[in-house]
């Protein structure tokens, strides 16, 4: 992530089409009116990353039951991992089945990647990804540090050869920050489609935003027994509409999908 080129993306449909069935992982999609899908969140280096995953339609010789069954196994797998930053050998070998499991419905050689399917928001629920273990690792041995949700926000609904992805952490700092959702950091990217199973990808920017304050900070900037100055009144302000953001300039690069990805 942010982290570095995101992981692979892979989605299957929650109740297939005619065709055939989607790769598989597991960044759960938030949709209002839609069952949520899973995918392989792309990756350059093969850590197994549980995230969205966009395919074309399941093979026709793939019941539904078969495909929910398997969908529901990667998902019973992953659970207790906290993410993956907790699973064992044995866990991550087993996760790892449960994935291959759910890719051997998917989409055949010539199906192309379905950027439409790809559009949208999808949190993450595992990975083996070094980059973003790291932030759990950091999480753990830094008490006053707090590592919220995780999702890849794709932007690609009506491009045909590519779009824009943003990582997005949300983060807090214990006492200073309010739990789990007191700042955001997004890692934004252009990314274009060189063929099914692998994409480009040139980061342009990392930013730190929507800070929301905790109320002992609050308290302590602006006590609410006495009259609120216009100096306290400024710098809640500030802090309310705070956006930091480098320009990134390094090289581009290159991400493979799943290995039956897209």
């Amino acid at each position: 992530m942010a982290l570095a080129a995101p992981s692979s993306l892979r989605r299957l449909p929650a109740t297939p089409p005619r065709a055939r069935s989607p790769p598989a992982a597991s960044l759960l999609r938030s949709r209002p009116l839609r069952e949520p899908r899973l995918r392989l969140r792309l990756r350059r280096r093969q850590p197994l990353v549980a995230a969205a995953a966009t395919t074309a339609p399941p093979s026709a010789s793939a019941s539904t039951a078969e495909t929910e069954r398997r969908k529901h196994e990667l998902l019973r797998a992953v659970q207790e991992t906290r993410r993956g930053f907790a699973a064992g050998p044995d866990q991550r070998a087993a996760i790892e089945e449960a994935v291959v499991a759910v890719e051997e419905l998917g989409a055949g050689e010539g199906a192309p990647l379905d950027l439409a399917a790809l559009d949208g928001t999808w949190r993450l629920c595992y990975t083996s990804a070094s980059d973003v273990l790291v932030l759990f690792e950091a999480a753990e041995r830094l008490p006053l540090l707090q590592v919220g949700q995780i999702y890849q926000k794709f932007e690609c609904k009506d491009q045909s050869d590519g779009g824009i992805v943003r990582n997005v952490v949300r983060w807090s700092i214990e006492n200073l920050l309010e739990d789990q959702e007191g700042a955001t950091l997004m890692v934004s990217a252009k990314f274009v489609v060189l063929s099914k199973r692998n994409i480009f990808l040139q980061f342009e920017e990392v930013a730190v935003e929507n800070i929301k304050i905790s109320e002992q900070l609050q308290a302590l900037i602006a006590p609410a027994i006495l009259p609120r100055s216009f100096l306290s009144l400024q710098v809640l302000q500030f802090l309310k509409t705070f956006r930091a953001q480098v320009p990134v300039n390094g090289p581009e690069s290159g991400s493979r999908l799943g290995s039956n990805g897209k």
